[in-house]
């Protein structure tokens, strides 16, 4: 795969619409109060606030499970998760270089939390539960000079751990811990810490949602609270403040802004649990990450909540441009759609439907509506404006709809389901009509595209067939076979090919009039070919699978031409954008990344 990359050039990667908001205080402010740092996947992103500019760290080789920033902002740290048995690594950033100072290999399966010394001299990090070791690394040398079980087997495992402000030498783990009551047990869970400037006391918060005050130097409670109103779901993160008042960000979603020593708060509903806080600066304004994958900024003064960025949360399932413009693109997933501004990244449009899952989705030509697929299996139709629905198929499919795809004149809608059915539908204002259904396919349908005549089309199945029908007589013309599992097929411009693609990582040329074999190439080195799509003129196509690369190919000499490196899920779907300008891949990280189409194709 990584010789694969180094060959041919690499597609410029523009921008990254995505946030993995459930690493707890993943989060973070740069101490140059310029830029924010998140993970994304295996990569972490580095985002000026100013601009809105990104640079991308790659080097993990799984899901980034925690981030801390030296308090100098020289280095960034990330822990990583990986398989039972297997090392996890570390890895320390250089900030100003963004690029690899060390890479530490230690823990086993899951680096839980990472914290730096207050001087730059230590890095502590902390295993996860199959590993419950605490490991202090220097810097300088980047080797580990000590470690240690982080708790008694009794005791239950650690969860989080804090350097103090002022010593290299003193820092304080947290999580499972049982506080011995007179009569019973009480059992604590410790899932955020917080060591005010001074030193003289840290704060925990628990999934009971208390906050307990602990003198550090005695390590005697010193208070606990709220009495009456705990926080809800739990207390996630916590940050105290210069005024020693303390950011509270609980489970439901709510950040609260609590006074130290009577816990009266102020309070704000995000969306989705509060899972990051962090400050700019002195704390004037703060940044707050919720498992929603939205980003909000506040100020102190005011406390109102300010979406910056907002991502899809889980795999984003498919991609559609309106006819001929690039300048918005649509993308789907479970609960919603999501119409976005594709030169600012910036959301225009959620349409939601709770609960349920959209498998894929387009804008009819005339632009005035978007159709999608739903596996309840309903086929909804909504207005690309106000997200309004103006239309719904019931029991269009009896296991879920799977494919959809509209003819030119805006008429018809063909579909595509989990039972292998295909179903045209003829469509007016307000209702619809069911023209036809056509049974061959033995397993789900996965892709469906339309002739530019409307009068064929083709559909890819799992049960290895590609049909091409005739939506005239409503008959097969063609079928193609292959031992393999089509995940997507395209017309090439002209009409007279097809090319497919699926499970066995293959690409397959094939004539529309006899559906006859033309050329078969090698697709992927490993994994299925999730997404593929031909350019206008039909020079060029690009494809994207579980091996998480974006290949760029030459249709007629069958060559890669251009890879791009930067998903860290599986690609789900590609696409082109109408004037070759970007493209636009998904992933089921719930990532959608743009890239710059390389300009000296276009100019051949």
């Amino acid at each position: 795969m990584a010789e694969d990359a180094q060959e041919v050039p690499q597609i410029a990667l523009e921008a990254v619409i995505g946030f993995n908001g459930h690493v707890f205080s993943g989060l973070k402010v740069h101490p140059d109060k310029e830029h924010i740092i998140y993970p994304l996947g295996c990569t972490v992103i580095i985002k000026s606030l100013r601009s809105g500019k990104q640079t991308f760290l790659h080097g993990h080789t799984n899901n980034v499970s925690c981030i801390s920033v030296s308090k100098s902002g020289r280095y960034i740290a990330s822990g990583q998760v990986t398989f039972m048995g297997f090392k996890a690594d570390i890895i320390i950033w250089d900030y100003e270089k963004k690029e690899i100072y060390a890479r530490l290999v230690l823990h086993k399966a899951r680096v839980e939390d990472l914290s730096f010394s207050p001087n730059d001299k230590y890095l502590v990090s902390l295993g996860g539960q199959d590993d419950g070791s605490i490991v202090v690394w220097n810097i300088e040398s980047k080797e580990a000079i000590c470690g240690s079980p982080a708790s008694a087997q009794s005791a239950g495992h650690c969860l989080t751990i804090e350097y103090t402000n002022l010593n290299d030498e003193i820092f304080v783990s947290a999580g499972k811990t049982t506080l011995m009551k007179v009569f019973d047990p009480l059992q604590i869970v410790v899932l955020a810490l917080q060591i005010p400037n001074d030193d003289n006391y840290f704060y925990c918060g628990t999934t009971s949602g208390d906050i307990l005050k602990v003198n550090l130097k005695t390590m005697l409670l010193n208070s606990c609270g709220p009495v009456k109103q705990k926080f809800s779901k739990g207390v996630n993160t916590l940050k105290v403040l210069k005024t020693g008042d303390l950011l509270v960000g609980s489970g439901d979603g709510m950040l609260s802004l609590c006074s130290g020593g009577n816990f009266k708060t102020i309070n704000v509903q995000l969306e989705g649990g509060v899972t990051s806080v962090t400050l700019r600066g002195d704390g004037q304004q703060f940044y707050v990450g919720t498992e929603a994958a939205q980003i909000y900024s506040l100020g102190y003064i005011d406390f109102k909540p300010e979406l910056i960025a907002t991502n899809h949360n889980s795999a984003v399932k498919d991609v559609a441009f309106p006819f001929g413009t690039s300048e918005l693109f649509a993308t789907c997933s479970q609960n919603d759609i999501r119409v976005w501004h594709t030169e600012s990244s910036k959301e225009l449009l959620r349409i939601m439907v709770p609960n349920i899952t959209c498998n894929a989705l387009g804008f009819m030509q005339d632009g005035r509506s978007i159709f999608s697929a739903w596996n309840d299996g309903k086929i909804r139709v909504f207005t690309p404006e106000s997200g309004k629905l103006k239309l719904i198929i019931h029991n269009a499919h009896s296991m879920g709809v799977t494919a959809i795809a509209a003819t030119n004149d805006c008429k018809r809608i063909v579909s595509g389901g989990g039972e292998g059915q295909v179903r045209v539908w003829e469509i007016f204002k307000d209702s619809y009509r069911l023209i036809e259904i056509m049974k061959e396919h033995k397993a789900t349908v996965n892709c469906i595209k339309i002739k530019s005549n409307d009068k064929e089309c083709v559909t890819a199945s799992s049960d290895g067939a590609c049909i091409i029908w005739d939506l005239v007589r409503f008959v097969r013309n063609q079928m193609v076979l292959s031992n393999t599992l089509f995940n997507v097929v395209c017309y090439h411009p002209e009409e007279f090919q097809i090319i497919t693609s699926g499970t066995d990582r293959k690409i397959g040329y094939w004539e529309v009039y006899d559906g006859s074999a033309i050329r078969e190439l090698e697709g992927s080195l490993s994994g299925a070919i999730n997404g593929m799509h031909i350019s206008e003129d039909g020079k060029y196509f690009v494809t994207g699978g579980d091996d998480k690369l974006l290949k760029l190919w030459h249709y007629s000499d069958g060559e890669v031409t251009h890879v791009g490196v930067g998903h860290s899920g599986s690609i789900t779907n590609v696409r082109i954008c109408p004037n070759s300008r970007c493209i636009v891949s998904t992933s089921a990280d719930g990532a959608i990344l743009r890239w710059r189409y390389p300009q000296t194709l276009n100019h051949e």
